[in-house]
C-alpha cells in the first residue's frame, strides 16, 4: 500500500507505462548511511526518476541506465551565506542546515530536502533562481516530497521562477519513456 500522498499524487499524475525504478533502500542505507522518507521511496517504486510536465525532473539513487540517478551527488551543497540567511528562520533553533536536492526545474529552480534526523519529517525547501527584486530566493514547504507534489499539481502552489500549473492533465515522462 502506497504513502496516502502518493495516492493523492496518483490522482492527479498518471505513473508512467514503463513503471518505477527498484531501490535496495536497505542495502542503499547501509552503503552510504542514508535513510529516506516513505513518501520519496513510494515515487521512486511507481514512478522512478523523469519529469513532470516537461519542467520538474525528479532524482533517485543510482540506478543502471538512467540520467536520473544523481540524488546523492547533491548532498549539502556549500551555500552562500545570504541563502543561509534566509533559510535560518524556518529551521529550529540550533539546528545545522543540511540539504539534499531532488528536483530541478527547467528553467534552474531547485527542489531540496531540509534533513533532519527522521526522514519522516524531511520538509521541502524551494530555491528559485530567478526573483523579482526583493523577492526571497528560499522559501520552505512545510510537509513532505509527495504533499509538495500534490500541492504543485493541483494548484495551490507557484514556488518557482515560472507558473508551473498551466493547466491540466499533467504527464510523467520516466527515464525509460523518454
Amino acid at each position: 500500500m502506497a504513502h496516502p500522498a502518493i495516492d493523492l499524487v496518483r490522482q492527479v499524475l498518471p505513473p508512467p507505462s514503463a513503471g518505477g525504478d527498484l531501490i535496495d533502500w536497505e542495502g542503499l542505507a547501509r552503503s552510504t548511511g542514508w535513510e529516506f522518507p516513505a513518501d520519496y521511496k513510494d515515487f521512486v517504486e511507481i514512478y522512478g526518476g523523469g519529469e513532470i510536465d516537461e519542467y520538474l525532473s525528479v532524482e533517485t539513487p543510482p540506478v543502471e541506465g538512467s540520467p536520473y540517478g544523481r540524488l546523492l551527488e547533491g548532498a549539502d551543497p556549500a551555500l552562500p551565506s545570504d541563502c543561509r540567511v534566509e533559510l535560518a528562520p524556518g529551521l529550529p533553533p540550533g539546528e545545522e542546515l543540511r540539504l539534499l536536492p531532488f528536483g530541478a526545474t527547467a528553467t534552474g529552480d531547485v527542489v531540496f530536502w531540509l534533513v533532519e534526523e527522521l526522514p519522516e519529517k524531511w520538509r521541502v525547501a524551494i530555491f528559485r533562481r530567478q526573483s523579482p527584486y526583493g523577492m526571497k530566493r528560499w522559501s520552505i514547504f512545510d510537509g513532505g516530497m509527495a504533499d509538495f507534489l500534490h500541492a504543485l499539481l493541483a494548484g495551490s502552489l507557484e514556488p518557482f521562477s515560472q507558473d508551473f500549473s498551466d493547466g491540466q492533465p499533467h504527464t510523467y515522462v520516466s527515464w525509460r519513456d523518454a
